[in-house]
Parts: C-alpha cells; structure tokens; sequence
C-alpha cells in the first residue's frame, strides 16, 4: 500500500481558505458593530428628543408634560400651545440643524482632508454673519424678500455665494486643498472685519439683536423653517450616501482615488455645494453654531472609522443628538431663561470629544 501524502499547494490552498473565513467572519462582527451603535444613537436621540420637549421655563410639571405629550393626560390652551407651538418646532430644528452641520462637517474634512475642516472653516458662517448683519443694522436685503425672512435670506445667499466664490476661485487657478483652505481663512477674516465694521456703526438696539444672532437659538424656530430643514435633508443626505464610497476612496489619497476613476475635482466641488447648502440654511435660521460641524464627525469617526457608508449616518445622529442635549442643557442651567444654544453646544461637545479621545488611546 502507498500512502498519501498532501501536497504543499493543498495545505497552502486550506491556509489561505481559512484566513478568508477569519477576514469574512472580522469583516461580519465590525458591520454588526456599526449597526448596532447606529441603532443606539437613534434611541439615545429619542430620549433626548423626549427630554427637549419637558423641559422649558413654565410652570408646567414635568409629569404633566409627559402625560399630555403621549395623550394620557388634560392640557389647557396654554400648554398645548407651549408643547405643540413652541417646544415641538425648536427641538425638532435643533436635530435638523444639528444632523445637517454635522453631515456637512463630515463630507468638508474628507473632500480637505483636513481633520480642523467644519461647515464654517472656509468662511460659511463669517459670510451669514455679514448677510444677517446687513439686514439687522442697514435693512439691506434681497428684493421681494418678506421682512420676517430678511435675515434669513441674507445669511443664506452670503454663506452660499461664498462658497461659490471660492470655489470658482479655486477652479480657475486649479489651485489643490491648501489653496482652498488659505483662501477660506482669508476669507473668514474679511468677512469678520466687515462685520465689525458694520457693528461700528450699528445702533445700541440693533447690535444687541446682531450679538444675540451670532451666539445662536432655537426661539425663532417655526413650522415653515422646519419644513425647509427637512426637505433640504431628505433631498441631500442620499446624495452624500449615493456619494459614499467615493468618499471612502478619496481618504485613501487623491492619487488613489484617481486611480479607481474618480473625477475627485467634480466630487469635491459637488460636495462643497452641498455643504453650501446644508450649514447656509442652518445658519441662515439659527444663528452661527459653529462647534456641532466640528466635533459631530470626530466622534463618529471614533466610532465606526472611516467607511462613509457608516461614517455617515453615525455624523448625522451624532451631531443631532449634540444639538438636542444641547437644547435641552440650555432651558435648565438657569431658571426661567433660556440660555443660547451656541453656548450649549461647546459645553457638551468638548467633554464628550475629550472623553473620547482618551478611551479611544486606551483601546489602542
């Protein structure tokens, strides 16, 4: 009888089955992962949602505000006009805003590839602030604008010509990222000049409203600018989506992503657009919130990486979920006010982005 011995093509053919299985079954456990914390972050931003609308300067009880909330319970006119008139519209914008500056946070640092990239680094939030002061201080704004949405028209139009300003600059020099980045911080510091300027010369009355402006709130929320929000969302973010791994491959380098087809001039200037829009019309009716576009996407990034099919929607929930606790923070740190929401956002992103950092080094 002969035996048989297994050839070395064999048990290198079984090795390398079984490292494929290990890098399947690795590949399954981190998507698992990912689901799972995108599933936490939705119902971590339904209690917040939930908690938002409790809390507020009034002299209804929290238990009463829950019963009637969910229909167990008797509200009078006033009530229902606090929860449902007031309370309702400024949380679900505080998401909104909060999702949008986020998303928008995300795509700038991956088309820039620069980690200190925000909705406003390249001047979005220094032009609204310009436009707004415009209509605040001078009564300069668009034609055929109505007088309540002068403001936010304004903002708007500003943040989203600088884009395109900078961009158009940008295209026909074909100048690359740095240039983009230089030239938005030039921009960021004319814009805050002129701003000052016109601050000079503002009355006492009209500077206070443009000061309260500039540090951002959720009290000129409205059913009409929640609808806008919405919209701009639902149309934009399966877009970004649609857009994912493209992303994806541009973080791996430009010159990679070129290699696998990618027309990455188009995709940053197709992103920057939406970027335009997204922090234009969260400024435009908020006020400047500039810290949400910031850290939202650092902590999504520490919790799922780089894969923009979930890199993502993690920066959206996250941002949102800032936005909110933000919200909630701002209408119980000192009674009977209601604090900016600007303020809020710093004061619950930093020590959560710090405490992040750390346990994300001890894990490595």
């Amino acid at each position: 009888m002969t035996s048989r011995v297994p050839s070395a093509g064999s048990g290198q053919s079984e090795e390398a089955a079984g490292e494929a299985r290990a890098w399947i079954s690795g590949y399954d456990a981190r998507i698992r992962r990912r689901l799972v914390i995108l599933v936490l972050l939705s119902l971590a931003l339904c209690a917040s949602f939930v908690l938002d609308l409790i809390t507020g300067p009034s002299s209804m009880g929290v238990p009463h505000a829950l019963k009637g909330l969910f229909g167990l319970g008797e509200l009078s006119l006033p009530q229902r006009i606090i929860i449902f008139d007031v309370r309702v519209p400024a949380a679900i914008v505080a998401i909104l805003v909060g999702a949008a500056l986020s998303l928008a946070g995300a795509e700038m640092q991956t088309v820039l590839n620069n980690p200190l990239a925000s909705p406003f680094t390249l001047g979005v939030s220094s032009a609204a602030s310009l436009g707004a002061a415009l209509a605040l201080v001078l009564g300069i704004g668009i034609p055929g604008v109505p007088p309540d949405w002068i403001v936010s028209g304004n903002a708007f139009l500003f943040a989203f010509a600088s884009v395109l300003l900078l961009q158009g600059m940008a295209r026909a020099r074909g100048a690359g990222v740095e240039t983009l980045v230089l030239v938005g911080i030039a921009m960021v510091f004319t814009f805050n000049a002129l701003v000052a300027l016109v601050q000079f010369v503002a009355s006492q009355d009209a500077l206070q409203q443009l000061v309260f402006w500039t540090m951002g709130s959720l009290g000129r929320a409205s059913w009409n600018k929640l609808a806008i929000l919405a919209f701009l969302l639902i149309i934009l973010l399966p877009l970004s989506l649609k857009d994912a791994w493209k992303l994806t491959a541009l973080r791996l380098g430009e010159d990679r992503a070129r290699s696998f087809g990618i027309n990455v001039a188009r995709l940053r200037f197709v992103s920057l657009v939406r970027v335009s829009l997204l922090a234009g019309t969260s400024v435009a009716f908020v006020g400047t919130i500039g810290f949400i576009g910031l850290v939202g996407p650092h902590i999504a990034r520490l919790m799922v990486g780089e894969d923009h099919r979930f890199f993502l929607p993690t920066s959206v929930l996250t941002g949102a979920l800032l936005m909110s606790l933000a919200s909630a923070l701002s209408k119980v740190l000192a009674t009977g006010v209601v604090l900016p929401v600007g303020i809020m956002t710093a004061l619950i992103g930093v020590p959560f982005f710090i405490f992040l950092i750390f346990t994300s080094r001890e894990r490595t």
